[in-house]
Formats: C-alpha cells, sequence, structure tokens
C-alpha cells in the first residue's frame, strides 16, 4: 500500500499566487497633468506593489480590498494601459485616456443683465466631454457642447465682472470674463408730448445707457436714437397715438418706463369777430379743439400775443396789419390748425 504522507523532514509544496485580474479604471481619462484619483476595480489586487500607467508609476494608491485599488494618475499623454502588479504577476492591461488641458479665448456677447438669461458663445478648444461651464462660482443655467471648439451657454444671475470657465476631463480653463450690467434707469423724457405724426426730437436723461441697442415709444421702435452719454440720448418720436411708454434696452435689460403724449392736430372752427382794425390789440377769440398746448398764434406771417382758455378757446390779440382778409391759424404741441379768415378795416377817410 502507497503511502501518501510526506516523508519526515520534507518541505510542503507552496501554493502559487494568481495573477492579479484588472476589468475597470473609472474614469479611464483624465488630465495630462495628472494627479486626479483613479479606481480600478477587478480581483487578485491584495498585496500589490505597483500600479502603473504607461511605464510611468502611479503617484499614489491605496489597496481598498483585492477588488479595488484608488490610485492616482501621474501625468502623461495620449492612450496608455494600466496594470497592477502583485506577487502573483502583472495584471492584464485596461486603456486610459489624457485628455490634452481646454482652453478658452472668447465669450460672446462678453456681457449682459445681473438677471441673467444671456445666450452666449464660447470659444477655444479641447471643449469634448466637458462636464462643467461656470460664471464665478455659479453653474451656467444651461450648456451645450457644439464641438471641440465651440459651447452655447446660458448665464445665470450674477454681478460684476465674473469668471468663465470649462471643465472636461482634461482640466479647467483660464478665466475669460463676462461682465453682469444693471438695466438702464430712464428718469425723464422732453419735451413729454408731440404730434401723433411722429417726428418730435425729444432728449432722454438717465443712467446705464452705454451701449444702447433700442429706444420704444409704446411698442414702436424711435425713428432714429443717438446715444449721447451714459446719462443721455436724443431720439425721434415714431408716429403714435394716445399717452405711451418709453423704455431703452441695454445689454443690462430694459428701463423703467416714462410717459410720452401724443398730442392730436387742433381744429378751428370760428373766430370772432371776424374783422377788426388795421391797429393792433384787438381781441379774438379762437374756438375749436385741441388748443390746450397752444405754442402760437398767426395772423399771416405775424405772431400773435394770446391766452389759452381751454381746450376749446383761445383769446389772441391781433397785430396791426395791412386792411383785407388775411389768415389766422394755431400751432400747438399736435401740429399746425387750420387756417380761418380774419379782415382789418381801414379806418373811415375824413
Amino acid at each position: 500500500m502507497k503511502d501518501n504522507a510526506l516523508a519526515a523532514g520534507s518541505v510542503r509544496p507552496t501554493a502559487v499566487a494568481a495573477a492579479p485580474v484588472l476589468t475597470s479604471a473609472v474614469p479611464n481619462s483624465g488630465p495630462a497633468a495628472g494627479s486626479n484619483n483613479v479606481t480600478l476595480n477587478g480581483s487578485g489586487f491584495t498585496g500589490a506593489i505597483a500600479v502603473t500607467f504607461g511605464t510611468n508609476p502611479a503617484l499614489g494608491y491605496t489597496v481598498g480590498s483585492g477588488a479595488q485599488i484608488t490610485a492616482v494618475a501621474p501625468p502623461g499623454t495620449g492612450t496608455v494601459s494600466v496594470t497592477v502588479r502583485t506577487p502573483g504577476g502583472t495584471s492584464n492591461p485596461v486603456t486610459y485616456s489624457y485628455a490634452a488641458a481646454p482652453s478658452l479665448t472668447v465669450v460672446s456677447p462678453s456681457q449682459g443683465p445681473t438677471s441673467g438669461g444671456t445666450a452666449v458663445t464660447l470659444t477655444g478648444s479641447g471643449f469634448t466631454g466637458a462636464t462643467a461651464v461656470a460664471f464665478g462660482s455659479t453653474p451656467a443655467t444651461t450648456y451645450t457642447v457644439n464641438s471641440p471648439t465651440q459651447i452655447s451657454a446660458v448665464t445665470p444671475a450674477g454681478t460684476g465682472a465674473v469668471p468663465v470657465t470649462v471643465t472636461t476631463p482634461g482640466g479647467t480653463t483660464g478665466p475669460v470674463y463676462f461682465f453682469y450690467l444693471s438695466a438702464p434707469s430712464l428718469a425723464a423724457v422732453s419735451p413729454s408730448q408731440g404730434p401723433a405724426s411722429g417726428g418730435t426730437a425729444v432728449t432722454l436723461t438717465g443712467s446705464g445707457f452705454t451701449g444702447a441697442t433700442a429706444v420704444t415709444f409704446g411698442s414702436t421702435p424711435a425713428t432714429t436714437y443717438t446715444v449721447n452719454s451714459p446719462t443721455q440720448i436724443s431720439a425721434v418720436a415714431p408716429a403714435g397715438a394716445g399717452s405711451v411708454a418709453v423704455t431703452v434696452t441695454a445689454p443690462g435689460g430694459t428701463s423703467n418706463s416714462v410717459v410720452f403724449t401724443y398730442v392730436t392736430a387742433p381744429v378751428l372752427g370760428s373766430l370772432f369777430p371776424a374783422q377788426g382794425s388795421t391797429d393792433a390789440g384787438a381781441g379774438v377769440t379762437l374756438t375749436g379743439s385741441g388748443l390746450t398746448t397752444t405754442v402760437a398764434v398767426h395772423f399771416g406771417a405775424t405772431s400773435a400775443a394770446f391766452t389759452v382758455l381751454s381746450d376749446a378757446a383761445v383769446v389772441a390779440f391781433a397785430p396791426a396789419g395791412t386792411a383785407g382778409p388775411g389768415s389766422v391759424n394755431v400751432t400747438t404741441l399736435g401740429g399746425t390748425s387750420n387756417s380761418l379768415v380774419y379782415t382789418r378795416v381801414a379806418p373811415p377817410m375824413i
């Protein structure tokens, strides 16, 4: 009978440990500068004596269990093989890719309102796989990676000048600044009335007018406008009716409103008396409508002194003139009226 027992003094054979097995690296990419944590999953990691990324050893590693190692990636480029070595041998490789650091060169537009909501385009390089777009410490409301060189984003609310950054597996860009602007403030429009036909030259005063993109009277754009300074705009009123809100829109948003009133053209119905002497001073009552804002009364080409009694009546004092009929009209902020006839009568000859 064969004795299977070990002879006295003999040495029992030592079991050979199996080589580790590596199944994944998470994440499987990172910045070329390294120093990011990578979790290696697999089996047989107990007693690991080396973790390498290509030919470079990990900057550090911790064996969490026989199935997991946390390693710190060294600097590198391109795609490399990650392996784990234990007393049992070297594992199979898994791939790890070094991503180039992203670069941000332009944010357009570079300014917008403090309320946020500005659609901006970020231009640069290395944007593939971007994981964050931030305005200062606040994430973009939304962003879309259009290509490796372009991202579309929407600004969050903010104030002042803030650095815009893009984060990708390759790292975080250096900042390009976005400037939050306060909405313009409108204090006055002068004059505040004009004819319904438009054409009134007005001056808007306030603050924050730099870069103004629109001046509106109600829902109608100004015929023209010129930004004279951050506190003043010259504009020409379009045609309109009634009282409308005037606003200024600038990169910081839309201002509060001030009121501009469209005045209808005056209409003269009658004058009394319809005749008078050739000397100055005869009182003539003009009746009609739209006379409240009367700025001038003319007898022919000659201006007359006047007093506005109501929207329907003005008393004028006829200037001296030659005998015969002549025209009388009224000019208001709404325009110039139709004309009526006033006849000067020469005094009797003796």
